[in-house]
C-alpha cells in the first residue's frame, strides 16, 4: 500500500479520524476503513486502540451497578463475605461480592476485547449497557491526543545542568570500563 500513498500523507489527519469514527458507528470493519483511507488495517486497529477514550458519563452511574458479576440478577447468596454481624442483604447488591464470592464471573463485552475495541456502532444503547468499562473512539479526542504526543516527542529531554553533567560523567565511566575489558 505504501506505493499508493504519497510520502507526505503518512499520518492520519483529523478528516481521516472523523471517517474512522463515522465508519465505526456504521459498523464497518477495519479492512473496509483501511481500504478507503489507503492505509493498512493494522494502522486503523492501532489508531483505535491507542486513542480510544473511557466513556464515563454521570448519567449512567445509576445503570452501572457496583457489582459487575454476570450472575448478579439470579444470585440469591447472602453473607459471602462472612461479616461478624450476619448480613441479610443479597450479595448481588453488595460491592464486596466482586472480591470475595467464589462464584464471581466478571461481566465483559466481546466488542472491547476484539475488533473494533470500542462501543461505537453497538446495537445496545450505551445508557442501558451494564459493562463496567466502556470505550469510545472520538475523532477530535484522538487527534488532540496524537498532536500532544507528537509535539512532546519533539521537545527533547528536560534535564537540569547538574543532571546532564552527572549523566555524562557516568556514561563516560561506563565507556571507559567497556574499553578496558576489550
Amino acid at each position: 500500500m505504501s506505493s499508493i500513498i504519497p510520502g507526505n500523507q503518512k499520518h492520519l489527519t483529523l478528516t481521516d479520524r472523523q471517517y474512522i469514527e463515522d465508519s465505526l458507528e456504521q459498523g464497518r470493519s477495519f479492512k473496509d476503513i483501511a481500504r478507503f483511507l489507503c492505509k493498512d488495517p493494522s494502522t486503523i486497529s492501532k489508531e483505535v486502540r491507542l486513542h480510544r477514550m473511557d466513556d464515563v458519563h454521570p448519567k449512567r452511574i445509576f445503570n452501572n451497578p457496583h457489582n459487575f458479576c454476570t450472575r448478579r440478577f439470579r444470585c440469591r447468596k447472602t453473607n459471602v463475605c462472612s461479616k461478624i454481624i450476619l448480613c441479610d442483604t443479597k450479595c448481588a447488591s453488595c460491592i464486596k461480592c466482586n472480591q470475595v464470592c467464589p462464584s464471581f464471573v466478571k461481566e465483559q463485552c466481546r466488542r472491547l476485547d476484539t475488533a473494533p475495541y470500542v462501543c461505537n456502532g453497538c446495537e445496545k444503547p450505551r445508557s442501558r449497557c451494564t459493562v463496567p468499562y466502556k470505550y469510545i473512539y472520538n475523532a477530535r479526542f484522538a487527534h488532540r491526543k496524537y498532536e500532544e504526543l507528537r509535539s512532546s516527542s519533539k521537545q527533547g529531554v528536560n534535564l537540569s545542568r547538574h543532571e546532564a553533567v552527572s549523566l555524562h560523567s557516568s556514561s563516560s565511566r561506563i565507556s571507559f570500563m567497556a574499553s578496558a575489558k576489550g
